[in-house]
């Protein structure tokens, strides 16, 4: 580092003690946030992460010189994309990914924006009257009709593609829909745990679909012990349970008396005494 100043030296040194003294760095995109927003998000994070920026060239040096204190972690420079900036936490990367998700807001897009996901317009009623704002609607590939005198969207549609450029007239036919594709706030584009990198694709778990499939997989895993009679206690209870039942309906279809058969056969005995009453009218 001998062409870089002392107060570079000084920024490297206080990124690299953060890198030391935490167990989860993660590299953000702040592309887009204005000032307030960000003291907004660190006002609301101050408890759990502590964020730094500075120039990428400082921040690539700073992973580098840490190589071999934590191996791995010069990877998170191909994650350091936009306006980069560097979170440290102690917290579960996927914990905190999902606070920072929590803490995002949607905004309206802007001509020249780049699409974070696919964006959609969905079919339905809109509010405008017949008139030019079909030609705009159909200009941008929505298929409209009219119903009960308002213009109305026929069928969902991918206006702009994950990752292209937003257009003028797209963004603008967004907003006359009330459409907000964009999300303000912290990008996480990956996190660092103990010389794994994880982006932002792995870190994006539907918690109700990860349950469901656990659930799901339970449920076929005691399905196959219980066919297999695999002995582990939920299997063994339940058997016991059906191989007892089982013995009773024996006994009681056999005629074998015993305290706990008797009871059953004379109640079997005396609806079929009543039958026989009803059907000989005796």
């Amino acid at each position: 580092m001998a062409h870089v100043n002392e107060q570079k030296k000084k920024i490297i040194k206080e990124f690299q003690d953060l890198i030391k003294n935490y167990p989860i760095i993660g590299a953000v995109n702040m592309q887009g946030l204005a000032t307030p927003q960000v003291q907004r998000m660190r006002a609301k994070l101050r408890d759990t992460v502590v964020i730094k920026m500075t120039k990428r060239r400082l921040l690539n040096i700073a992973l580098e010189g840490m190589e071999k204190d934590k191996k791995g972690i010069s990877k998170l420079k191909d994650y350091l994309q936009g306006m980069p900036a560097m979170i440290f936490t102690k917290d579960n990367p996927f914990i905190l990914f999902k606070t920072i998700q929590k803490n995002k807001s949607t905004a309206r897009a802007k001509a020249g924006q780049i699409a974070p996901s696919d964006i959609k317009v969905k079919a339905g009623a809109t509010s405008f009257a017949p008139g030019p704002v079909i030609s705009e609607f159909g200009s941008i590939g929505l298929k409209t009709g009219i119903e009960n005198g308002k213009v109305a969207i026929k069928a969902d549609a991918v206006v702009v593609k994950e990752g292209n450029e937003i257009s003028a007239k797209v963004a603008e036919v967004l907003g006359k829909l009330g459409v907000e594709p964009m999300e303000i706030g912290l990008d996480l584009t990956a996190v660092y745990e103990d010389g794994s990198i994880f982006d932002k694709n792995v870190l994006a778990i539907d918690e109700k679909e990860y349950f469901d499939q656990i659930s799901l997989a339970h449920k076929y895993a005691f399905n196959l012990a219980f066919e297999t009679d695999f002995p582990v206690r939920e299997v063994v209870e339940l058997k016991i349970v059906k191989a007892a039942n089982e013995s009773m309906n024996l006994a009681v279809e056999a005629g074998i008396y015993n305290q706990d058969s008797v009871e059953r056969i004379l109640s079997m005995a005396q609806c079929q005494a009543m039958g026989l009453k009803s059907t000989v009218n005796v």
